[in-house]
């Protein structure tokens, strides 16, 4: 019977010191099992010590490994892309580096495949998350959003920890747009997913290259990526502020012709200045938005540079 090849894709961005404890888990995992495992590593760009790390793990002869290395960090998405199109296995996993997420539950996953074919991919969901209060209320406010303004199901909590059939991962790797919001992408191109909750872990060494700053410009990327209602919302706000400007004339003309109330024209004129100018910024910085995606996409640049790839070259499991 022929065996499964499992591809692990894991990027790493100044990961060094995870490195090692990963690929023991994994070895500890699935040195029972009977899968056939490739590991593909994208090293992002690291600053530290993750490409040497990662040389070293290629001197292992246990799995087929695969290191793929950036020329600068291009994000977690290209990354992602990136072990996606250079994984060959009938199931591809998708797993970070910082054992936050324990690759013994990599086996559920599998085993929830094999025993529901109806099921084309297996999603981990964050059950209880580590963050504070503020940041979890802020998160699941996002996936709630999203999943009201977007034509697809987001998932409040759902990761990019998550294991494919190998159908689904050529449906994603068919999608070639520059500005990738993965998480958005993994739901569009549909299949039936399983979602299974887990706890991440806190992480062991290192910390997260993701701050607060940059998930408000992922999440805007994201609603950008996937629903045309701010162009609505700006054009519902325009047509609302001339329906106020005219509402305002009118009581203006009624009190001067029919009141002879005279009305103080300076601070009037300058407040309703103000407010139009206002609203026809923030009109054009929504468009903007769309329009700098747009010239982005057309310029077609790839994804990622790699610098090379590297492989143990033989396969003995």
């Amino acid at each position: 019977m022929k065996k499964t090849k499992l591809s692990i894709v894991i990027p790493c961005h100044n990961e060094a010191s995870n490195i090692e404890p990963l690929y023991k888990e994994i070895y500890d995992t699935f040195k029972t099992r009977n899968e056939k495992i490739e590991l593909v590593f994208i090293n992002d760009g690291s600053k530290d010590t993750t490409l040497k790390e990662l040389k070293n793990i290629l001197t292992k002869k246990d799995f087929e490994i695969k290191v793929i290395s950036f020329t600068r960090n291009f994000g977690k998405d290209a990354a992602m892309y990136a072990g996606l199109e250079n994984a060959t296995g009938d199931l591809v996993c998708i797993i970070d580096a910082d054992l936050q997420q324990r690759p013994s539950l990599i086996v559920p996953m599998i085993e929830k495949l094999e025993e529901s074919e109806e099921y084309d991919s297996v999603c981990y969901y964050q059950e209880n998350r580590i963050e504070s209060h503020f940041v979890t209320w802020l998160k699941s406010s996002f996936y709630k959003v999203m999943s009201k303004i977007s034509d697809i199901e987001f998932v409040d909590g759902a990761s990019d920890f998550r294991l494919f059939r190998r159908q689904v991962v050529d449906s994603i790797l068919s999608l070639k747009e520059s500005n990738r919001f993965s998480k958005g992408i993994f739901s569009w191109v549909g299949y039936n997913t399983c979602y299974l909750p887990y706890t991440p872990e806190s992480r062991r060494y290192g910390k997260s290259s993701y701050s607060m700053g940059k998930l408000i410009v992922y999440a805007l990327s994201g609603i950008i990526s996937f629903s045309t209602l701010p162009l609505s919302i700006a054009t519902v706000g325009g047509v609302v502020s001339a329906a106020i400007c005219l509402l305002y004339i009118l009581i203006v003309i009624f009190q001067k012709v029919f009141l002879t109330i005279d009305v103080p024209g300076y601070p009037t004129l300058l407040v309703t200045i103000l407010l139009i100018g206002s609203l026809i910024l923030c009109c054009l910085g929504i468009i903007g938005e769309y329009v700098a995606r747009i010239y982005l996409e057309t310029k077609k640049r790839p994804l990622y540079v790699e610098k090379e790839i590297l492989t143990n070259k033989k396969e003995t499991k």
